[in-house]
């Protein structure tokens, strides 16, 4: 796998950990599919946005779905100061 950003600091709400418990499913398994630009069930706008965030440093946002059906989504924040990705966090849509 090759990453295409960083995460910076990684942090999930108690829905989202919930919700990967109750599937079996582990965060990594989303995670790897973000970095690499897998944005997941979002739409073509958020795609292309995405695309763009990597050039000028924006808002990275994937949507999917854990086995049990719960959709998750993975927000990578915009690039600080100094260049970097502060924090990724793994959240279920109702709680942003």
């Amino acid at each position: 796998m090759t990453e295409k950003f960083t995460l910076g600091r990684l942090v999930a709400t108690p829905g989202a950990l919930e919700a990967l418990a109750a599937s079996g499913q582990t965060p990594d398994f989303f995670l790897e599919k973000h970095v690499a630009c897998d944005w997941g069930d979002v739409c073509d706008d958020d795609k292309a946005l995405n695309d763009q965030a990597l050039i000028d440093g924006s808002r990275i946002l994937s949507a999917y779905c854990t086995l049990r059906g719960v959709k998750l989504w993975i927000i990578t924040e915009a690039v600080n100061e100094g260049g970097e990705r502060a924090a990724t966090t793994i959240l279920l849509p109702d709680e942003y």
